[in-house]
């Protein structure tokens, strides 16, 4: 497996992390995986050498981070192993169960932990950006959760480039604990973060772990025009059916699936090679739920895209709207 340095920090990462939203409960989503049904995944991905796994507090309302938590101890060492999670999302009815207040993270943080049934996480991110609570105590919190040892290091997730510039400043201004990740929407179609976000982070040393490389698995080459596809996650998924799904999506989708019959891969191949041989991406999440879709991720570390090839896939894309920071 390579490794990479997670930014600027000396922390080492698998080029892949697994990303565990598909573990969980499947009467949260219907594509999401039970426990028996995940357990292959998180052995296979432990075995191939990635180290490095994302979970959320709302993933299946926690259930993915007790699942998460029960495999990784069954599989790893904690001290070989990078764990993630975020908080953000409503965890209940009541206000203060969501959003980025001290009372919240505060919250979150003890719960997440207790649902993973360690005593610190890696790495803590805020799964959005929230603008109904004033940034410098958002970023103190996180600060005093790194202070007491509950997390090694922060990062956030989508939001504008001068959003993430603004906070970025406000720690260093303050001394507190520095965002050392940037976990934001990147693929094939879905470009731009080119524009803002991935050279700022480039230039402070800021890791990049984008979620949906393979776009809800739109690049996978399954997906159809008229009736989304034949996968139950194609069929139900109406977060991705609201992300992609324009004609020049399916023109670069087709892109990836014609190169990837003239390598002899398969188009989720393509679409990760692309994705990895971006000087600021340190390690895509990838998702998995089915034994293939990780062969096939394992698989793409392998594959190195010549220029003419990443131009092709490139050269069909249209400018989109801002998709992903809600």
């Amino acid at each position: 497996m390579q490794m990479i340095k997670l930014g600027s920090t000396g922390m080492s990462v698998s080029r892949l992390c697994l990303g565990c939203m598909t573990y969980g409960d499947p009467g949260w989503r219907e594509w999401v995986l039970d426990e028996a049904a995940s357990e292959p995944f998180f052995r296979r991905a432990v075995e191939a050498g990635i180290n490095f796994f994302d979970t959320a507090d709302m993933y299946s309302l926690g259930v993915s981070e007790q699942i998460t938590g029960r495999m990784l101890k069954k599989y790893a060492k904690r001290d070989e192993t990078v764990l993630a999670t975020k908080v953000y999302n409503p965890m209940g009815p009541h206000p203060n169960q969501a959003g980025l207040s001290r009372k919240h993270i505060m919250q979150a943080i003890d719960a997440s932990l207790r649902r993973l049934g360690v005593e610190y996480v890696d790495l803590y991110q805020i799964h959005r950006y929230d603008p109904l609570t004033p940034v410098e105590e958002t970023l103190e919190a996180l600060h005093d959760v790194v202070k007491a040892g509950k997390a090694l290091y922060i990062g956030a997730s989508s939001m504008y480039a001068w959003q993430f510039a603004d906070a970025l400043h406000r720690q260093r201004a303050n001394g507190w604990a520095r965002f050392v990740t940037m976990q934001n929407h990147y693929n094939l179609v879905y470009r731009e973060e080119e524009r803002e976000m991935l050279p700022l982070c480039h230039a402070m040393g800021i890791g990049v772990i984008p979620w949906s490389p393979l776009a809800r698995g739109f690049l996978a080459g399954n997906r159809l025009k008229q009736g989304w596809g034949d996968t139950v996650r194609a069929k139900t998924d109406d977060f991705a059916q609201n992300l992609y799904y324009q004609p020049g999506d399916f023109t670069i989708a087709e892109r990836a699936a014609d190169l990837a019959q003239k390598r002899g891969v398969k188009p989720a191949q393509i679409a990760l090679a692309w994705i990895l041989s971006k000087s600021a991406v340190s390690a895509p999440i990838i998702g998995a739920s089915k034994p293939a879709h990780l062969e096939d991720a394992l698989a793409a570390l392998e594959l190195k895209l010549e220029p003419e090839e990443i131009a092709l896939l490139e050269e069909p894309y249209k400018p989109h709207p801002i998709l992903g920071h809600r």
